[in-house]
């Protein structure tokens, strides 16, 4: 395959990946307002760790570099807490 259609493809991961980001941020919403009416703080450090073990695991299995994907999910987890501090009215997203 040449390397045109092969950048192809990968800009269309690319795309589908920031999908799937904005669908996570999404429920990120919908979790602050369950966390809100429960009263439950935005940071839970039992479930940061269940998410980011469940990314290290998964990328082991699928043989690819389990440290630079649990990166990405940290990440991703920082943009749900910021989501939920905006949705709760503590944050700095406009």
């Amino acid at each position: 395959m040449p390397i045109v259609a092969l950048r192809a493809e990968i800009n269309r991961i690319d795309l589908e990946i920031i999908d799937l980001i904005a669908e996570r941020q999404k429920l990120a919403g919908k979790i602050a307002q369950a966390k809100m009416s429960e009263e439950l703080p935005i940071h839970d450090r039992k479930r940061t760790h269940e998410v980011l073990e469940a990314a290290f695991n998964y990328a082991v299995e699928k043989n690819i570099n389990p440290v630079y994907v649990q990166k990405v999910f940290e990440m991703l987890i920082e943009m749900s807490e910021e989501r939920q501090r905006e949705c709760s009215g503590e944050g700095n997203l406009p």
